[in-house]
């Protein structure tokens, strides 16, 4: 069967005062989940598309990046979001939001979408993808099974962060009084002359004999037949990420290495233990330090003046224990998450 035999596109509108109403945009829906929460409210903007709740809003604008959620609410929406609806007895209603946040679902939308910078795909396309479903009966026990496991996944998600609060609980409960803050210039070696970018034809010939890894912003790139390093050192993003407390906007490397310029390197001094230096770099928010807007930056001279908390080394080390402890339960958590993403795909697929 087609899409179209089981869903159709609403293109109801919203007609007159939108005070109140919740405004969704395409930036409110998140990549790869099923649910989203946020919206705007009072704002200004030229949407009339409306939606209500049950109803599926799919993100036709680079659907590469894979928006698709069920709405929880009524509100209005961008003209970027197709509004999809099950047709009443064809399927389970509470199934279709799998069928849509599918990732053969987002191929075919990909195939079939046109443009340049922005593609965009019509619901005249996607209401051809062809799918198998089982009665509705069986449909209602595999939408059970599918929410069942989304709700689990949910639940480790919390604990992801709960444990993630914690440390920087931790954090402020061993250090929130400390006076001694220094400028990161001052507890390490800025070693960024110690960096090089490849470019990508010359990187494909670098990939026989013994192989090292080639470092980016965020971590290894790709693995290379030279080496500019041999060290412990601090890699901290350049240029990508937000920035916001929490995220990975730096890691340790050890050995033989490449790094290319979009990572800044620094070297610990003894004052500062790497492995703190690095916590804290991941609790800390350095919003305050980069520069632009589409595309953050943490130029050499900001990173020198990021205000570190320095205890003592011996504080310090007590910290990273606690830290690590908490890593190794992000891990599991992560490997549960990722294990119950497989059993969704499965449901789905199958």
């Amino acid at each position: 069967m087609k899409l179209e035999d089981i869903a159709r596109e609403s293109r109801a509108t919203h007609k007159g005062d939108k005070s109140g109403v919740p405004i969704v945009g395409l930036e409110h829906l998140i990549p790869q989940e099923i649910k989203f929460t946020g919206y705007d409210v009072d704002t200004e903007n030229t949407f009339t598309k409306a939606f209500k709740k049950g109803q599926i809003l799919f993100g036709r604008r680079r659907a590469y990046l894979k928006k698709a959620a069920i709405a929880d609410f009524d509100g209005i929406c961008s003209g970027d979001i197709t509004v999809i609806e099950a047709i009443p007895g064809k399927v389970e209603p509470l199934l279709l939001p799998f069928i849509i946040q599918n990732d053969k679902f987002f191929d075919y939308a990909v195939s079939r979408s046109a443009g340049g910078l922005s593609p965009r795909v019509k619901w005249e396309h996607l209401k051809d993808y062809e799918l198998d479903l089982p009665p509705i009966d069986e449909q209602r026990i595999l939408a059970d099974k599918l929410w069942a496991a989304y709700r689990l996944k949910e639940s480790y998600k919390k604990l992801l962060t709960a444990t993630q609060e914690m440390v920087k609980s931790q954090f402020i409960e061993m250090f929130g009084g400390e006076t001694n803050k220094v400028p990161l210039e001052e507890i390490v070696i800025v070693k960024d002359d110690c960096r090089k970018p490849i470019n990508e034809g010359v990187r494909s010939e670098m990939k026989d004999g013994e192989l090292y890894p080639y470092y980016g912003a965020t971590g290894v790139v790709d693995y290379i037949n030279d080496y500019l390093t041999d060290d412990e050192l601090l890699c901290i993003a350049e240029d990508c990420g937000n920035y916001n407390a929490g995220e990975e906007s730096a890691y340790i490397i050890r050995g033989k290495a490449w790094v290319n310029n979009h990572a800044h390197l620094v070297k610990t001094k003894e004052t500062c233990d790497i492995k703190y230096l690095y916590y804290f770099l991941k609790i800390a928010n350095l919003k305050p330090y980069v520069s632009g807007t589409t595309r953050l930056k943490l130029t050499q001279k900001k990173l020198k003046e990021i205000s570190v908390t320095l205890p003592s080394i011996n504080m310090q080390k007590s910290f990273v224990e606690i830290a690590e402890q908490a890593d190794k339960s992000e891990f599991e958590l992560r490997k549960s998450i990722e294990a119950i993403d497989q059993v969704i795909k499965s449901l789905i697929n199958n």
